[in-house]
This record gives C-alpha cells, structure tokens and sequence, in this order.
C-alpha cells in the first residue's frame, strides 16, 4: 500500500529529467500540486487497462514495466530507474493503460493528477520537446529489444541484458539485483535456459557471480569477453 511522503520541493522536481528545464515559475507551481508517494518492494504502482490520471516520476528506488497475458505468463518490458517517469503515454492518447508498474524495491514516486500535468504541457515547447525525446528513446529500445529477439541467441540477449542493466562500482562494471529469472522474463527464454548461459558465460571468465550481483569482467585482447562483443552478433 501506497503511505503519503514529504511535501514536494522544486529541487526534487529539478532532479527529474522531465522537468530539468522548466522555469523556476513552472517548477513552483508543479511543486504545489504533486503528490509524493512511497511504495513498497512489490506494491503495484498501477495495472495495465486501468484508465489514466496521472504521470509518475521516480525520485528514489527501481520499478518495472510489466506484460501480462491472460494465463499469467509475464514479461518483464523495461526498469526504470530514478529520475525517469512513466505513464505519459496513456495521458497523451487517453486510452488505458499499456502495462502495469511494480515497485521493483521501496520507493519513491512524485504523482502529478492529468489536469496539472497537461496543463503544464500546454504551450511548454522546452517540455513538449523533452516528452518527444523520452518517448522517441523508449521507440528506439523496443526496437532494439525486438531486434535482439529476432536476430541474437540465448546467449547473446542474455549478454545485452547485463550490458544495459550495468552499472560502475567501485570501478567494476556490475548487474545488481538482477534474478535468473527477471532477465528470462526480459528476453523470452526460460530461468532454466538463462541459468545454463550464466554458467557457461561465468566458465569462460566473462562474468562471475557473487550472490545477487553478476560482475561484468573486463575483456583480454580478442577473448569475446561481454564487454568486447555480444555472442550471436
């Protein structure tokens, strides 16, 4: 269940990448009328088919787009991450939810009712023209992602998946909290098949798993290592 949060402020608005460029007028008015709302590790934030009337934006922790057919069979679409948002789509075309949103660990969302954010949106160019960019990058990765279906094997999407999910600590290059059976559910594969390439991938010194964390190795010279080329490319 949803618990309401702090007041909104126009630095936490500032820090979304929607809104970087708005006018200091327009952050203040956003701040007087978002919704700051925290959600626990498997709360669903909204379901698809559900009509829209609101934009969310993430200000701290991780959600997941999600797809789910009618025997319950689940893919995972997209993560987001804080400082992206999600739920424009529906406020634009005014048809029901595409997917539906979980909360992938606690966090925290900046909720903006239809009417405000459409307001906002009206005769904004900077912001029109940062929608349109956002809603361009998510056309491109699903083309990617489709892409990778058609073209790359097990193997190969598994490695595009730890490419895209990584990220530098400590000067390593890591995919955390990232399940056998999450990175299935993103490449249409099995947990048992995605096990078996995790495997194989750690065997050959490309990866090494610690617990929850799968380390990216850094590549030798002409070893195919992840970080050097995609298997099936």
């Amino acid at each position: 269940m949803p618990i309401a949060s702090a007041p909104v402020s126009k630095l936490l608005l500032r820090n979304v990448r929607l809104f970087a460029g708005l006018p200091e007028s327009q952050l203040e008015l956003l701040a007087s009328v978002a919704q700051r709302r925290s959600f626990a590790k498997g709360d669903k934030i909204f379901a698809g088919g559900e009509h829209a009337m609101s934009l969310h934006l993430i200000v701290t922790g991780k959600v997941q787009v999600v797809f789910a057919d009618k025997h319950g069979a689940e893919v995972i679409l997209d993560i987001l991450n804080p400082g992206d948002y999600f739920g424009e789509m529906a406020l634009i075309d005014e048809l029901p939810r595409s997917a539906t949103i979980v909360a992938r660990e606690s966090c925290e969302i900046l909720i903006l009712s239809k009417k405000d954010f459409l307001a906002c949106l009206q005769g904004n160019f900077e912001l029109a023209m940062a929608l349109q960019r956002g809603l361009v990058k998510r056309l491109r990765g699903a083309n990617s992602r489709i892409g990778s279906l058609a073209l790359l094997d097990v193997q190969g999407r598994v490695a595009k998946v730890l490419l895209e999910m990584a990220e530098t600590v400590n000067g390593r290059k890591v995919a955390r909290n990232l399940s056998q059976q999450d990175i299935a559910k993103i490449i249409g594969a099995s947990r048992e098949m995605v096990g078996r390439m995790l495997n194989h991938m750690q065997s050959r010194g490309q990866i090494k798993v610690e617990g929850a964390t799968i380390v990216l190795n850094p590549p030798a010279p002409d070893s195919g290592h992840i970080t050097d080329k995609i298997p099936g490319e």
